[in-house]
């Protein structure tokens, strides 16, 4: 008697020979690449020896006032639509007045976003600094971000004169603002290109005054006097900018 042996089961384990083959080379490739992570602490979660919720937290108050600050030319429309505008410009207040004072007014809005990052970090049991001074130096640092980008958004105000063409433009720079800074991950990691952009984005330097203020342990690329003299000056030429347009939202 012949026996035909069944070629059946060996074609199935054929079959698998590609995949297996795909599978081993994808495991050799991701311990490679966990390897070089694990090699440099800067990429294991940025520090490695600061928690990555740590190291998030002043970029989530960076992007709170940044929300919060770029929308506030909105306001600006609808007081131009009220007539309000008009009795501001025939006041005795200069123009750089006007513009100065609603900077600061809208500075010291952000002071309720940092006071409700706090308190979500101190529930979270993140590492917080709750020192007078460094406290004091965060509350500056939000009051000087919140007026520099609610002057920058005056000034798109005043470019663009409507509300839908605001919110449409508005919307557009936030995103590219705070992924283009050092908000949720250190400068190092970026391509060339976009270190760069974060370079002149004035949000990269709240975000290193707010992590070396804030978080103990809290390590930032520039010294607290080169962030708050860089946001100063940004702050400075926008509001410059600011009161020679602020006359054209009644034209």
């Amino acid at each position: 008697m012949t026996f035909v042996k069944s070629e059946a089961p060996r074609a199935g384990w054929d079959s698998l020979i590609p995949v297996m083959e795909f599978a081993g080379n994808s495991l050799a490739v991701a311990d490679v690449e966990l390897r070089k992570l694990f090699r440099d602490p800067v990429e294991l979660f940025s520090r490695a020896d600061q928690s990555y919720l740590d190291y998030m937290s002043p970029g989530i108050l960076a992007q709170s006032i940044l929300f919060s600050a770029i929308f506030y030319g909105i306001a600006v429309i609808w007081e131009r639509d009220l007539g309000i505008i008009h009795k501001l410009l025939v006041s005795p207040a200069s123009r750089g007045a006007l513009v100065f004072g609603k900077a600061v007014a809208a500075g010291f809005r952000g002071i309720v976003q940092a006071v409700i990052i706090y308190l979500i970090a101190a529930a979270l049991h993140i590492s917080i600094r709750w020192e007078p001074l460094p406290v004091l130096g965060v509350l500056c640092g939000v009051v000087l971000g919140s007026a520099i980008f609610s002057s920058f958004s005056l000034i798109i105000a005043c470019l663009v004169k409507t509300r839908e063409r605001f919110m449409g433009i508005g919307q557009v720079l936030t995103m590219p603002l705070f992924f283009a800074s050092n908000a949720i991950y250190p400068l190092e990691l970026m391509p060339g290109w976009l270190r760069f952009i974060a370079r002149i984005n004035p949000l990269t330097y709240l975000v290193d005054a707010l992590r070396g203020l804030m978080i103990q342990g809290g390590q930032h690329m520039h010294r607290l006097s080169v962030d708050f003299g860089v946001m100063a000056l940004i702050f400075l030429l926008l509001v410059t900018i600011a009161a020679r347009l602020y006359p054209s939202l009644v034209r």
